[in-house]
């Protein structure tokens, strides 16, 4: 066996026999990774807490001829708060289901752990609208899956006047007139156009940054639902922790 030092999260803990887990890890270069963590449930163990969902840490694994072993981890991040808050942790386990369903092994995924760390961030550290974070994550991994909307111009005529609309169906911002016979498209004010476009081209560390009216807020949140169950297929619900 050889050993390997990835950073990584924890986006699956599932026990084995008496005292082990066998872990999911997120990782930047070689996607998702399974891995066993021997001993990690005993009391005393220095893999306790580094083997905790939604940990994130630097981790050295060995290889076997076709699965890793945690052998010591470096917490960087246990994001507390979260842990301590009901509302936080059901908020933060349903981006973990997302995360979890669109990362396979032997991907890069950079840019999915990066958003996934912000998002972590945002629920665990801010005050602001949980609905809204997860509004704001599930625009942005579309768009790192490749489902990004067109917001240039209506996807219909190409226009750039009386855009009102997005349409689910065709991926995009329509006008009001192609619209009429779009039964996916929902109306949109110019202030969630423009949320919309600052999701999709906003630096990473910064998507989070603007306000909308509770309308808008109600708006952008009917349109990353809808469009994130329509692309993959699937649909999210929250479920709530009791």
């Amino acid at each position: 066996m050889k050993s390997v030092k990835v950073s990584g999260v924890v986006i699956a803990e599932n026990n084995m026999g008496d005292y082990d887990k066998m872990l999911t890890i997120l990782t930047p270069n070689l996607g998702k990774i399974s891995c066993s963590a021997k001993g990690a449930r005993r009391p005393k163990s220095q893999l306790m807490s580094g083997s905790q969902l939604m940990c994130f840490g630097e981790y050295m694994l060995f290889k076997g001829s076709d699965t890793y072993t945690l052998n010591s981890c470096e917490i960087i991040e246990l994001f507390y708060n979260i842990r301590t808050d009901l509302e936080k942790l059901t908020y933060a386990m349903y981006v973990t289901k997302i995360v979890s369903d669109v990362t396979t092994e032997n991907q890069n995924s950079f840019n999915t752990l990066k958003l996934y760390l912000n998002t972590l961030y945002m629920i665990s550290e801010t005050e602001k609208d949980l609905d809204f974070i997860i509004s704001v994550f599930k625009l942005r991994i579309l768009k790192i899956l490749g489902f990004a909307p067109n917001t240039r111009e209506c996807v219909g005529c190409k226009t750039k006047e009386n855009i009102r609309y997005f349409s689910i169906r065709d991926n995009g911002f329509k006008c009001k007139e192609c619209a009429k016979n779009d039964t996916s498209a929902i109306e949109i004010s110019d202030a969630t156009q423009n949320a919309i476009k600052y999701i999709m081209g906003a630096d990473p560390k910064k998507i989070f940054s603007f306000e909308l009216s509770d309308n808008g807020y109600k708006e952008l949140e009917l349109i990353a639902k809808v469009y994130l169950n329509e692309k993959l297929e699937k649909e999210y619900t929250l479920e709530k922790l009791k």
